[in-house]
């Protein structure tokens, strides 16, 4: 097990109407004066803004509201939010939502906290942010794992490049978790939501690392919830369990519990990135659904023991001592199998990506033929390729 540091630092308050305490929660942290973050509108008809506001202004605390986040967050509106909090004075940060408007809420408070420097250096990796101000979440879309996370990835629509950088600074002060403000969710955002929350593990299971039953232990059932809570909440949207677990899933899948004592590279998320980077109508989940199985069945030959665990644990599959390989490929099947029974694509020309386009996405993943992903097999440019071409 290798030496790690878990700091987790956001207070969660969940279950059902725990949204209605938010003005009493931002007044604790002395705010003045409120940056109220959301996406496209669905959080006015649901009625949920209107709540929110009346609870901030019960507290007799100012705000100012900026709209508009659209999926894969966009840096434009994250200047404009930032622009908004220096000439409004906000010191506080609230993001109503899902894992965009979070993101998108942490990015604005890292650079409205350090104006010096361009925000779009964090997601470059030129700078890191040496102070953020304080920020919550009330969540409405259990996927991202963004409202216990320390990660924040940003979409730059002109250069079409996706990046996410990883900070203390991103970590929530808290997150409000109500599974009813999920039932609203449409199934395809919620089998999207599904991907994302087990991929989170997923990929943390599959880094490098060794010894580390307990966070093995962990991190599978963490993957087998997901795989229960997902389907049923895709087929029955008010079911309070199964959006309670999978909501609470999301927040476990990318805090950092499932890695702890392992290394950390969210590989297939890497090649998501460049997809959705290029192709922004195309969900996160949806992306990574397309392009796991594709990288599962490229690299498991280099990690046979591991994946056979996975089969073992996850899929309940008898493995064969004699075939090996044979059990592996069919969990990987059976994870093909419950990506279809969720909708979601197995390929990226189901998402119409161009065929022309896997060289670029390639040389974008590898950094113009510069970086190698590291893992049991190691990724450049041609690794690269070859799982986006599978994949297709």
């Amino acid at each position: 097990m290798d030496n790690f540091v878990y700091d987790v630092t956001t207070k969660v308050y969940f279950g059902r109407g725990e949204e209605e305490k938010v003005g009493k929660l931002i007044a604790g942290y002395g705010a003045k004066k409120v940056l109220v973050h959301y996406g496209s509108g669905s959080v006015k008809k649901s009625g949920l803004l209107d709540k929110v506001k009346a609870s901030l202004e019960a507290e007799k605390i100012p705000y100012v509201e900026l709209g508009g986040v659209v999926a894969n967050p966009e840096l434009p509106l994250v200047r404009k939010g930032i622009a908004l909090c220096l000439e409004e004075g906000v010191d506080f940060v609230l993001a109503v939502g899902g894992g965009s408007v979070l993101d998108s809420a942490k990015d604005i408070a890292n650079g409205a906290a350090n104006p010096d420097i361009d925000v779009w250096d964090f997601s470059m990796g030129k700078a890191q942010p040496a102070k953020t101000l304080h920020k919550g979440a009330i969540l409405t879309l259990a996927a991202a794992g963004s409202e216990m996370s320390n990660s924040c990835v940003i979409t730059n629509p002109e250069t079409g490049r996706k990046a996410g950088y990883n900070s203390s600074m991103n970590r929530m002060d808290f997150a409000i978790e109500n599974p009813e403000l999920t039932f609203t969710v449409s199934p395809y955002q919620t089998a999207c939501g599904a991907v994302d929350i087990a991929m989170h593990t997923m990929e943390r299971y599959f880094c490098l690392g060794e010894d580390t039953y307990l966070t093995d232990a962990v991190a599978e059932a963490v993957m087998k919830t997901t795989l229960k809570a997902g389907i049923d909440s895709y087929r029955n949207p008010t079911d309070y369990t199964a959006r309670a677990n999978m909501m609470w899933a999301s927040s476990l899948a990318h805090n950092g519990l499932t890695q702890c004592g392992r290394s950390f590279q969210l590989t297939v998320h890497q090649f998501e990135h460049e997809v959705s980077g290029m192709y922004p109508q195309i969900a996160h989940g949806a992306g990574l659904a397309a392009l796991w199985c594709s990288w599962a069945r490229y690299v498991y030959k280099e990690t046979l023991p591991r994946f056979i665990k996975w089969a073992r644990n996850v899929w309940n599959i008898d493995v064969d001592p004699e075939h090996p390989e044979v059990s592996v490929l069919k969990a990987i099947e059976l994870q093909e199998r419950y990506y279809k029974e969720l909708n979601m694509p197995t390929s990226l020309h189901e998402l119409d990506v161009r065929k022309e386009d896997l060289e670029k996405l390639a040389l974008n993943c590898s950094r113009d033929k510069t970086r190698i992903l590291n893992g049991y097999k190691k990724l450049g440019y041609e690794e690269m390729l070859d799982i986006f071409n599978l994949a297709y």
